[in-house]
């Protein structure tokens, strides 16, 4: 494998999906057609590809020893010797600088923002991401992340209702995660020691009040937004197909093959069409609103 693929494979563009996750505060705020929004988004949307594979060189370099005892993460370029650290190193700084530049081109609270996702981040992969409880809210906290930086970039008003609905639904995928990589590898396997110190009963329970209060909050969200005057209540109307999305995601954390969120999403084709009912109903009730 050349040195250039080796380096694509490590930046993981496949998890960049995650990123579409910026999209969600102009979205929920109704202004994403709205003149230099879209634009605005799309900046937050690079930006954070570019510092989140930053992360992913980071996080593999530090990783490399403990990802060879790894069944699936010894094939990792780093992991493998085909990609050099020094070389993953000078990238990722590379990665950052651009990605905060870029941000740079919409407003100075996107690029705080991106540099302490990468900061965050960075701690968590050298330091505490083998801290039980830590390691979840760092996690989740990469996602919330994500979710609110169109709105910066745009200079929206964020509501209450998206920050706890983002910040618990984050938290749900991140314990759902945990329980499949317990459930898969058990705790004495794989590069998470934190695992030694969590059950699944207990991720079970992370999961399933994180989800409980995702669903209660979503909901509050929609009712309050729809209006009177609607056709039909188009929000409220996509409280169903979000909690089909949420149930249907469930089953993969219950069966322990949410490992990797984001295969799920590529594969899954039953929560690919809820989600894109759920779309379709939440941008109607914007539109209609």
């Amino acid at each position: 494998m050349t040195t250039a693929a080796a380096l694509a494979r490590s930046m993981r563009p496949r998890q960049w999906v995650k990123n579409v996750l910026v999209v969600a505060a102009p979205l929920a705020a109704g202004d994403i057609g709205e003149p230099g929004v879209l634009g605005a988004t799309l900046v937050a949307f690079v930006s954070f590809c570019l510092a989140s594979s930053a992360v992913y060189l980071v996080n593999d370099c530090v990783d490399r020893e403990a990802d060879r005892a790894h069944p699936r993460k010894r094939h990792r370029p780093i992991a493998a010797g085909e990609l050099s650290v020094t070389t993953a190193v000078a990238t990722a700084v590379l990665l950052t600088v651009s990605a905060a530049a870029l941000a740079l081109t919409t407003t100075w609270q996107l690029v705080a923002l991106v540099l302490a996702y990468v900061a965050v981040q960075l701690v968590y992969s050298a330091w505490l991401k083998h801290e039980p409880v830590i390691d979840l809210l760092l996690v989740a906290a990469g996602f919330l992340m994500r979710a609110v930086a169109g709105g910066l970039a745009a200079s929206l008003e964020i509501s209450d209702w998206f920050l706890l609905v983002a910040g618990f639904g984050s938290l749900f995928m991140v314990a759902g995660k945990r329980y499949s990589e317990l459930h898969t590898l058990g705790s004495e396997a794989g590069t998470r020691r934190s695992l030694v110190r969590y059950t699944a009963s207990y991720l079970r329970f992370v999961w399933s009040a994180a989800a409980a209060v995702t669903i209660a909050g979503y909901s509050l969200w929609a009712f309050g937004n729809s209006n009177a005057g609607q056709l039909l209540p188009w929000h409220a109307l996509s409280i169903i197909p979000f909690v089909g999305a949420l149930l249907r995601y469930a089953v993969d954390i219950d069966a322990g093959t949410a490992a990797e969120p984001e295969d799920i999403v590529w594969r899954d084709r039953v929560l690919q069409g809820i989600g894109v009912v759920w779309l379709v109903l939440l941008t109607v009730g914007v539109l209609d609103g």
